[in-house]
C-alpha cells in the first residue's frame, strides 16, 4: 500500500521525464508524435490502475484512519517530513484525478491538441497529474504548499501554448491570480507551523487548534482562506476562471474544472476546519455569504450568456456555472457540520464528473461547428442536435440535467446535503443567518435549472436540418470510450450515494472532532 501511494504520486513525474526522451525505434508506430501520445495513455493508465488497486486494498471498515502512510524526515531543521497517506476524504479525489487524467490522455491520443509538438504537452499533463495527486496525498503543510504550486506552471503552458483565442492573456491572468493567492496562503501555513511547532497535518488536526491562540487562528484562516478561495474559485475572486476555461484546450478545461478547483475546497476541509476551528468559526458566516453570492451570480451570468443575441460562449457559460456549483461546496464547508462537509465533498466529486463531461461535449461541439458561440450553435431556428447527432444531443442533455441537480444523478446529493447543513449549522454559528443562506442557495438551484434548460432547448431542439446542409458527425468510438465512465459514475453516485458517503462520513466526523472519535 505504501509503495502504491508513492507510485501514484511520483509515477507521473517519471513518466513526464520519459516523455521528453526519444522514443525507441520499435515503439514509434506511425510517428514519434503518436508514440509520445501513446506513452501518455500508458502512464496515466498505470496510475489509474494503481489507484484502483489502492482503493480495493483500502480498509473500508476504518475510512477515518490514515492508510498507506509514509513518514520520512526531509528537512530536519524545520521538521518538514515526506508524509503521505490517504483516508476516506482524500481517496475519492485521488481516484477522480487519476480517472480524468487518463480519459484526457486517451482523448488526446485520438484527437491531438492543436499546437506545438505533443512531447511537451504529454510531459506537462503528467506533471500536472503528479502535482494534483500529491496535493491530495501529502500530510505536511510545506509539502502541501509545494504540491499546490506545482500544478500552476503546467496549466499555464497548457493554456498559453495549446489554447484558443485569447490564450496568452488568459494564461497570465490564471497564473497571476493564483500566485498572489498562494503567497498569502504560504504566510498562513508558516504561521501555523511556527506557532504550533510542527507542520504535520495529522498532529495539527488531532490537536484541533488547542495549541494555537484565537488571534493566531483568525489570522491564519484569513491568509490560508484567501489563497484557497482564489483556487476554488470563490466569488469575487473568480474572474480568472471564465477566461482560462474559454481559452484552454478541451483537456485543459476538463482538468481545470474537474480536478484543480477541488484543491482549494480540499484545503479548507483538510487544513482550515480541523487545525484552526475557532478562526474558521469567526469567518464561517462570511464564507457562506460569499458562497451564496457566487451561486446567484454564477447563475445570473449563465442566464445572460444563454440569452439569444448575446453571443454567449458555451465554454464560458459552463465556467460560470462552476462558480455557482463551487458555491454550494463552500456553503457546505461553512456550516462546519458533518452533513454540510459531507455534502461539500460529495458535490466536489459530482462536479468533477459532470463538468468534466460537459467540457468534453462542448469541445466536441466546437470541433464540429468550429465555434462554441451559442448563437451560432443554435442557428436561426435551433440547432436540432437531437436530429443531426442524436447521441451527442442526448449526452449533452444528460450532462445538463445532471448539472442542474436532477434527483437520481450525482449532482443532486451534494447540493441537497449542503443546504441541509445550512438548515442546522454548527454550534456558535447564527442559525437565522444560515437559514437565509439556505434560502438563497435554494433559489440558486432554480436559476441553475433555468439556464441549463435554456441551453438544452437552444442547442438540442429546433427545426429540421435545411436541405443541403452537411450533417454533423455523431459521437465517435474514442469519444464514447472517454465519456462513458463519466456517465456511468454520474448515474452510480446518484443512485447509490452511500458508496461515497460511507467513505467520507467517518473521516469527516473524526476531523471535526479533532481525532477524538
Amino acid at each position: 500500500m505504501q509503495f502504491l501511494l508513492a507510485l501514484i504520486v511520483a509515477g507521473p513525474l517519471l513518466g513526464a521525464a520519459a516523455a521528453l526522451l526519444p522514443a525507441p525505434p520499435g515503439l514509434k508506430g506511425k510517428s514519434p508524435d503518436q508514440a509520445v501520445l501513446r506513452h501518455g495513455v500508458f502512464v496515466t493508465g498505470v496510475i489509474l490502475l494503481a489507484a484502483i488497486v489502492l482503493t480495493l486494498g483500502f480498509d473500508h471498515d476504518q475510512p477515518s484512519k490514515m492508510q498507506a502512510t509514509t513518514d520520512i524526515s526531509w528537512i530536519h531543521a524545520l521538521d518538514v517530513r515526506i508524509h503521505l497517506g490517504v483516508d476516506g476524504i482524500s481517496l475519492p479525489l485521488l481516484l477522480l484525478t487519476a480517472l480524468l487524467t487518463f480519459l484526457c490522455a486517451l482523448y488526446s491520443y485520438f484527437k491531438p491538441p492543436t499546437g506545438p509538438a505533443p512531447k511537451a504537452f504529454v510531459a506537462l499533463l503528467l506533471v500536472l497529474e503528479s502535482g494534483t495527486l500529491a496535493t491530495f496525498a501529502v500530510l505536511d503543510l510545506v509539502l502541501f504548499f509545494l504540491a499546490f504550486e506545482m500544478v500552476l506552471i503546467p496549466m499555464y503552458f497548457l493554456i498559453a501554448r495549446w489554447g484558443g483565442e485569447g490564450r496568452q492573456p488568459a494564461a497570465w491572468k490564471f497564473i497571476l491570480y493564483t500566485l498572489l493567492g498562494s503567497v498569502v496562503m504560504l504566510l498562513g501555513l508558516l504561521l501555523i507551523g511556527v506557532k504550533a511547532g510542527t507542520f504535520d497535518m495529522v498532529a495539527l488536526a488531532t490537536d484541533n487548534g488547542r495549541g494555537l491562540t484565537a488571534s493566531v487562528q483568525v489570522i491564519a484562516v484569513l491568509a490560508i482562506g484567501l489563497g484557497l478561495a482564489v483556487k476554488t474559485p470563490m466569488w469575487p475572486l473568480h474572474s480568472w476562471l471564465p477566461d482560462a476555461h474559454t481559452a484552454a484546450p478541451t483537456v485543459g478545461s476538463v482538468l481545470l474544472a474537474g480536478v484543480l478547483l477541488k484543491m482549494g475546497t480540499y484545503g479548507f476541509v483538510r487544513i482550515v476546519l480541523p487545525i484552526a476551528p475557532d478562526g474558521m468559526r469567526t469567518f464561517a458566516p462570511y464564507l457562506a455569504a460569499f458562497a451564496v453570492a457566487g451561486i446567484v451570480y454564477g447563475s445570473l451570468a449563465c442566464l445572460a450568456l444563454a440569452k439569444p443575441g448575446n453571443k454567449g460562449d458555451l465554454k464560458r457559460l459552463i465556467a460560470y456555472s462552476s462558480v455557482g456549483h463551487m458555491g454550494f461546496v463552500l456553503l457546505g464547508i461553512a456550516t462546519m457540520t458533518p452533513t454540510g462537509v459531507n455534502g461539500a465533498l460529495f458535490a466536489n466529486i459530482a462536479h468533477g464528473l459532470i463538468t468534466g463531461l460537459l467540457f468534453f461535449l462542448v469541445g466536441a461541439l466546437k470541433d464540429r461547428y468550429g465555434t462554441a458561440d451559442l448563437d451560432t450553435l443554435a442557428g436561426a431556428t435551433g440547432a436540432a442536435l437531437y436530429g443531426r447527432a442524436p447521441r451527442l444531443g442526448a449526452l449533452l442533455a444528460f450532462a445538463a440535467v445532471a448539472s442542474l441537480g436532477l434527483p437520481g444523478l450525482a449532482g443532486f446529493w451534494g447540493e441537497m446535503l449542503a443546504l441541509f447543513g445550512a438548515f442546522d449549522p454548527a454550534a456558535g454559528l447564527s442559525r437565522p443567518a444560515f437559514l437565509t443562506f439556505m434560502a438563497i442557495g435554494a433559489f440558486g438551484t432554480l436559476l441553475t435549472a433555468a439556464y441549463l434548460l435554456v441551453v438544452v432547448r437552444r442547442v438540442c431542439m429546433g427545426g429540421p436540418r435545411p436541405a443541403g446542409e452537411t450533417a454533423l458527425t455523431d459521437v465517435q468510438g474514442y469519444e464514447l470510450a472517454a465519456w462513458t465512465p463519466l456517465v456511468a459514475l454520474t448515474v452510480l453516485a446518484g443512485l447509490w450515494p452511500a458508496v461515497l458517503l460511507g467513505l467520507t462520513d467517518p473521516a469527516v466526523q473524526q476531523l471535526l472532532a479533532g481525532g477524538t472519535k
